[in-house]
């Protein structure tokens, strides 16, 4: 994984505009992969950010960079740890619901679509989205907005707007370490 697709995909969460983001990429070496992502730790740790594999399947792995103290503000939230309780977590700290992610992703009985609660988007719409099985939506971007489509509109543009910024500042730097 290098430097520009970490920073491609998880800009607004580097910024601090996001709680978290998700992405896949590919692999030789799996313990070289786990040996990049202790670093990038490493280097981002002191600025709120952590980096966890989500999970390693056919030479691709699950990329999670988030910033926990978002992250307990949004799985505190009531209808986020409602939500949580019916999909059956039983964690009373967002790592404890993480591990739990992990282990529904690891099953791989069915695709936990609570997941988008781990990154960060209201409640209403993730709801919206396992109720509504993806159908039925106002509009989508980073994810499919049942509930204010204005809110998320001017979110989805200021996502974008950061990750421009981050990739063109990365091009002209080519470090990851431009970001403090």
């Amino acid at each position: 994984m290098s430097e520009e697709i970490f920073i491609r995909h998880c800009s607004p969460t580097l910024a601090g505009i996001k709680t978290a983001n998700l992405f896949s990429c590919r692999f030789v070496d799996e313990n070289e992969m786990r040996e990049h992502i202790r670093k990038l730790n490493g280097i981002l740790i002191e600025k709120g950010i952590r980096v966890l594999p989500l999970r390693y399947q056919n030479n691709r792995a699950l990329i999670y960079a988030y910033r926990p103290s978002r992250l307990l503000k949004d799985l505190g939230h009531h209808d986020a740890c409602r939500l949580l309780e019916e999909r059956g977590y039983t964690g009373e700290t967002p790592e404890r619901c993480l591990i739990q992610l992990i282990q529904k992703l690891g099953d791989g009985l069915e695709f936990p679509h609570e997941i988008g609660l781990f990154l960060g988007y209201p409640p209403e719409d993730v709801y919206g989205f396992i109720e509504n099985k993806a159908e039925g939506y106002k509009c989508v971007g980073e994810w499919k907005v049942y509930g204010d489509a204005d809110q998320a509109r001017e979110t989805f543009a200021k996502y974008r707007k950061c990750t421009q910024v981050y990739c063109a500042q990365f091009e002209h730097d080519a470090r990851l370490y431009f970001i403090y």
